[in-house]
């Protein structure tokens, strides 16, 4: 049996390779530079790699690359996914550190991304180096790797296309994955934490459309703001869902909108609401809840809801909740291989919200975790991640490779 060692990835390499990563400008919509970094650094590092290409033509006419890749032993074995996101979000105000430099102060590196999500990436390239560097030939089983793009843009385009392509053979039948999201700050828990699962949700719009007149005589007409304000009252009325592990479901009106003419009974009206869902619930569950609170608020404007729309027919647009099992052998792996690392056993968790991981966790069925650094701010000012929790997860990563696919 193989007995792990540890320190194989070195904080150096840590910092050259992030702070490279932090340095490159990448907002989703924006990746194309990443991508060939990312791309170029695997293969001259032994990784193969390549970059797939695709094109939206349903809602954003946005075409974007990932960069994605795999090693197949040949050999029977487990087949392990190993997945992240290159974008950020995009720049906000009030920065006091350097935002692109990977700066580093008390053992924390500054910049956007830096957390969320290029630490994780920068781990999972680590650990791919030196694991093919030592054991490209005795290895057993297969290793999937992909590094998507606007995972922080409206709908998550990247992995939609990965999916939709089944590149690598993505949507066949693969025994665990980790996505390298940092579940410790996601999550408020301590170093190092594996998350288990997340929440799904989905995105409507409820439509209203009523009657215009003047607004001297509001009476003869239908005021749709107001029959908004009804429907709104009725949805904080709503019964939560709750699940053992997710927590409760719940539901937030993002949006409202509505008018009409100058001094007129406005005729149209919109609420956009994001709801948060768990396990057990589907599109068609809270297209009925939310129809029943329309029906109860007694308005009179005519209604329709809208969910946002599925960019190919493996999606609904929405994102699905999943739970992995604790008692999933391979994740018993990944427990050893992080508590011989950091010298202590991770904490668990459960995450809020939602992310391309829905995809892979609850979309693919595949059992998924969160496995990732440490830090704050992330989607804020002065993003930092701590450098260790970095080196930790990279070696944790290795070391659970090794676990798994050596005999």
């Amino acid at each position: 049996m193989y007995k792990p060692t540890y320190n194989n990835i070195s904080k150096e390499r840590v910092i050259q390779l992030l702070r490279a990563l932090v340095s490159i400008k990448s907002p989703y919509f924006h990746e194309h530079e990443i991508m060939e970094f990312t791309n170029s650094w695997l293969n001259e590092h032994g990784v193969p790699a390549k970059i797939h290409s695709y094109c939206d033509d349903v809602a954003t006419n946005f075409c974007g690359e990932n960069v994605c890749g795999c090693i197949d032993s040949g050999k029977p074995g487990h087949i392990i996914y190993l997945g992240g996101h290159l974008d950020t979000v995009n720049l906000c105000e009030g920065w006091t550190k350097p935002e692109y430099d990977g700066y580093i102060e008390d053992g924390y590196m500054y910049g956007l991304g830096s957390l969320d999500m290029k630490s994780g990436c920068c781990a999972i390239m680590l650990a791919l180096e030196k694991f093919i560097k030592n054991y490209k030939d005795t290895f057993t089983g297969k290793i999937i790797y992909q590094f998507a793009s606007d995972e922080e843009g409206p709908y998550g385009l990247g992995t939609v296309a990965l999916i939709k392509d089944n590149v690598d053979g993505l949507t066949d039948p693969i025994d665990f994955a980790i996505i390298a999201e940092p579940s410790a700050a996601f999550t408020e828990s301590v170093h190092p934490n594996i998350c288990l699962g997340a929440k799904g949700g989905y995105n409507y719009t409820i439509k209203l459309h009523g009657k215009a007149s003047h607004a001297a005589i509001p009476d003869l007409g239908i005021n749709a703001v107001d029959d908004a304000a009804e429907v709104i009252r009725r949805l904080r009325d709503i019964s939560p869902v709750i699940d053992e592990h997710l927590g409760k479901s719940l539901q937030c009106v993002i949006s409202v909108k509505g008018g009409g003419n100058a001094c007129s009974v406005p005729d149209y009206a919109e609420i956009e609401v994001f709801r948060h869902c768990v396990r057990g619930e589907s599109i068609n569950s809270i297209y009925n809840e939310v129809e029943k609170a329309i029906k109860q608020a007694g308005i009179k404007s005519k209604w329709e809801i809208v969910f946002r729309q599925a960019l190919s027919n493996e999606f609904d647009g929405g994102f699905v909740p999943f739970c992995t099992d604790p008692g999933n052998e391979c994740l018993k792996t990944l427990i050893a291989a992080t508590t011989k690392v950091c010298g202590r056993e991770p904490s668990f968790s459960y995450f809020q919200s939602i992310g391309d991981f829905n995809h892979i966790g609850g979309l693919l069925s595949i059992p998924t975790v969160l496995f990732g650094a440490d830090g704050d701010s992330f989607h804020s000012y002065d993003e930092r991640v701590k450098i260790q929790s970095v080196v930790e997860i990279s070696n944790s990563i290795l070391e659970f490779l090794k676990y798994i696919h050596l005999s």
